[in-house]
């Protein structure tokens, strides 16, 4: 059955086959089959890994500027296309270092903005609308 479906929940295997709950885990178990969780990654753009390149090249020609350069990150928490990945997992005898490609920053807005300085958060910000141009530099003035 796992070797079909390796993303089975155990739930669904015990319903299936009409045994208890703890016999398939022992099963699995005793197959040597442990469950592995996908790891969640952003989906590329065919540029990106040449720019990110550039930005590493530069920050170790000049690693006196990194404790003033200002990372930050913008994230909506809306409900759309977000899943419990710890829900998710493949049966396996091995990690295959599975991972789960997204598409979050496309068609979402931002409504929680972070800073980090040096290895200091700056804060956290909630904004009450979409992210813009305005609200942004709002948020960095004040």
């Amino acid at each position: 059955m796992v070797q079909r479906s390796p993303r089975l929940s155990t739930r669904r295997m015990f319903s299936r086959l009409g045994v208890p709950h703890m016999q398939v885990w022992r099963t699995l178990h005793e197959e040597d089959l442990y469950p592995y969780h996908d790891q969640r990654v952003q989906h590329l753009e065919p540029g990106d890994h040449a720019q990110r390149m550039d930005l590493c090249h530069w920050i170790k020609a000049h690693p006196e500027l990194l404790g003033v350069i200002l990372f930050t990150d913008e994230e909506s928490l809306t409900r759309n296309g977000i899943n419990i990945s710890r829900n998710v997992h493949t049966w396996s005898h091995d990690n295959q270092h599975e991972t789960s490609v997204t598409n979050f920053q496309r068609g979402f807005s931002a409504n929680v903005w972070c800073g980090v300085l040096g290895n200091r958060l700056i804060r956290t910000f909630v904004f009450d609308n979409n992210l813009t141009g305005n609200t942004y530099e709002a948020c960095l003035r004040n």
